[in-house]
């Protein structure tokens, strides 16, 4: 049997670049506020991210490596991809076997339940 912290069985992060262009808004950089926000707690708090596998991904679609694992309708960022079979009372959607979370709170509790962060203050 394979260990959890084999590759195939982290969980999966996906977050926009920092920074980033969107033509349809106007010729300038912007960023996301919600990827902002995980980049910040990453940064925080580096002795729990080992069992992540966290990739950055640019702002313009297809973001084929999302799409790859939980399907075109669901490549909005940031994502937390939970590896085949797995689930979490905090996901918000299943693609084929995946369970993902794609929403800032309940990524957050994952991050606390799955990865042992300290969870937000209430």
């Amino acid at each position: 049997m394979m260990d959890r912290d084999d590759a195939g069985f982290r969980d999966t992060l996906f977050l926009l670049d920092v920074a980033f262009e969107d033509a349809k808004a106007g010729p300038q950089t912007f960023y996301c506020p919600d990827s902002t926000a995980i980049y910040g707690l990453l940064a925080s708090f580096p002795q729990f991210t080992g069992r992540l596998d966290i990739r950055r991904v640019g702002f313009a679609r297809p973001r084929q490596p999302i799409v790859d694992l939980i399907g075109e309708a669901n490549q909005g960022c940031p994502v937390l991809v939970l590896p085949e079979g797995e689930t979490s009372a905090f996901q918000t959607g299943v693609y084929g076997k995946r369970a993902y979370i794609s929403e800032l709170p309940a990524i957050r509790a994952a991050l606390s339940e799955r990865h042992g962060f300290p969870p937000p203050h209430p």
